[in-house]
C-alpha cells in the first residue's frame, strides 16, 4: 500500500525537496495533506500536481484566496486554516507519515500532535525539540511515534549510530556535528558589522530559506543543532562536539569508545535524509548524484572560531541552564534574525540580543506543557524586541 504522507511546510526549501522525492515513486507515496504560510501561489501548483484532501494555510484571507483558486481549477482539494488545522492534518487517522518543516517555534504543536498520534514523524523542524525536548521526547516514547531525524547531520548521526539504541550508553563516546562555517567563514570578524541580508542568506553549498540561512551564517543553527542532538540521541552536552567542514561531504560523525569514527557522506543536498526518512530501513533513488571520490578535492576541518562565530557556544551555556532556557534562546534569535531580515539590526548583534535576552529572562519553573512552552516563548520574545530595539540600527 502506498504510504499517505503530510507535508508541514511545503513550499519552503524541504517540503519542496520531499515533494520531489515523493513525484519520482508514485507507486509508494500519496501526498494526504500540504500547508503553507503565504505562498498561495506556490501551495496551488503543488495540489494541482498532487491532488491532496486537504491544504492548509495560515490566514483566512491566503485561505479563501486558495480555495477560489482551486474551485477555479476543478480541484477537489478542501482548503483549511491554521493553526489548529495543522494538527488535524498531523494527526488524521489515515495519515501515515508526517514532514514536519514549519519553520520556527509554529511547528511545534503540529509536531506534537504528530507524535501523539503515534506517526512515523519525519523531523526536520529544530525547534521543535529545541523550545521543548524533554516534552517532545516523552511524548514519542509513550506514544509510539517513529522519529526519523532529516536535518543533513541528525540523519548522518542516525545512521552511523548502533541500531539497538539501549547499548548507546556504553557504545557511542561521543557525536561530532559538522558545520559549513557559512559564507563568512574566512571573513575579518572586524568587518561582520557591514553584513547585509543578501550577503547573508547567500549560503555556500545549499539553497534554503532566509532565516535559515542567517542561522546557517552566524552558525546559531549548529548552536540549535547540538541542542536538538542532546534530545535526539539523549546525549550529554559535553559528548557533542561541532567542527568545521566547509565541503559539507561528511555530514556528521560518531565516535565510539575505541576511538573509531563512523562517518556519513554525500553530495550535499536535503533530497538524500529525505529519502532515507521516508523509506527508512529501505533505501530509495533521491535524485541526487552520488560523489565520485576521483573528483574530489581535498576534505578539510576547522575548529569554530568563537570570535566569529559566538552564537554556536550558547548552545553549550543553555543546555547547562535551567529547563527551558532553550525555549528563551531560540525564541530570541528568532527575533532577532527577524530584525536582521528587515535591516532593523546589525548582524553582529544577533549575538547580543541572544546573550541579552538569555541573562535576562531565565526560567524559574520546568515547562510541562505546550502552554507553559508558548507562554515562556511568548515572554522571550518581548524581552528579546526590547533588546533588539537597544541596539537597533
Amino acid at each position: 500500500m502506498k504510504q499517505r504522507i503530510t507535508v508541514l511546510g511545503s513550499t519552503g526549501s524541504i517540503g519542496t525537496s520531499t515533494l520531489d522525492v515523493v513525484r519520482r515513486h508514485p507507486g509508494k507515496f500519496e501526498v494526504f495533506a500540504l500547508s503553507a504560510a503565504t505562498q498561495v501561489e506556490a501551495l496551488l501548483a503543488q495540489c494541482l500536481e498532487f491532488q491532496p484532501r486537504y491544504a492548509v494555510m495560515a490566514s483566512a484571507a491566503h485561505a479563501r484566496l486558495l480555495a477560489e483558486k482551486l474551485q477555479q481549477n476543478s480541484a477537489k482539494t478542501v482548503v483549511l486554516q491554521a493553526p489548529e488545522a495543522l494538527e488535524t492534518i498531523a494527526s488524521h487517522e489515515e495519515v501515515d507519515a508526517v514532514m514536519g518543516a514549519i519553520v520556527g517555534a509554529a511547528g511545534l504543536a503540529p509536531c506534537l500532535a504528530a507524535a501523539r498520534a503515534g506517526k512515523r514523524l519525519l523531523l526536520a523542524n529544530k525547534e521543535a525539540l529545541v523550545v521543548g525536548g524533554a516534552l517532545f521526547m516523552e511524548t514519542v516514547r509513550n506514544h509510539g511515534c517513529t522519529l526519523l531525524p532529516i536535518d543533513s547531520e541528525h540523519s548522518a548521526i542516525f545512521q552511523c549510530l548502533p541500531e539497538e539504541r539501549s547499548t548507546w550508553a556504553r557504545r557511542v563516546h561521543s557525536i561530532i556535528l559538522t558545520a559549513s562555517g557559512g559564507p563568512f567563514r574566512q571573513r575579518d570578524p572586524a568587518t561582520l558589522h557591514e553584513v547585509t541580508p543578501a550577503q547573508a542568506c547567500k549560503h555556500p553549498n545549499f539553497s534554503m530559506g532566509r532565516k535559515i540561512s542567517v542561522d546557517s551564517a552566524t552558525m546559531m543553527n549548529k548552536a540549535l543543532e547540538v541542542i536538538e542532538a542532546r534530545w535526539l540521541f539523549d546525549m550529554a552536552p559535553e559528548q557533542i562536539r561541532v567542527v568545521l567542514h566547509p565541503e559539507q561531504i561528511i555530514h556528521s560523525m560518531v565516535q565510539l569508545q575505541d576511538s573509531s569514527i563512523l562517518a556519513q557522506l554525500g553530495t550535499p543536498d536535503m533530497r538524500v535524509p529525505i529519502a532515507c526518512g521516508l523509506a527508512w530501513p529501505e533505501r530509495i533513488i533521491s535524485g541526487v548524484e552520488p560523489l565520485d571520490f576521483t573528483r574530489l578535492a581535498a576534505l578539510t576541518f576547522e575548529e569554530a572560531d568563537a570570535q566569529r562565530f559566538p552564537g554556536v557556544h550558547l548552545s553549550w551555556q543553555a543546555l547547562r541552564a535551567p529547563e527551558g532556557t532553550t525555549t528563551v534562546l531560540n525564541a530570541a534569535n528568532e527575533v532577532a534574525v527577524d530584525a536582521f531580515l528587515h535591516e532593523r539590526l546589525r548582524f553582529d548583534r544577533i549575538h547580543a540580543v541572544n546573550q541579552a535576552t538569555l541573562e535576562a529572562l531565565v526560567p524559574q519553573e520546568r515547562p510541562g506543557s505546550v502552554a507553559a512552552l508558548l507562554e515562556l516563548d511568548a515572554q522571550a520574545r518581548a524581552v528579546a524586541a526590547r533588546m533588539a530595539q537597544r541596539w537597533a540600527m
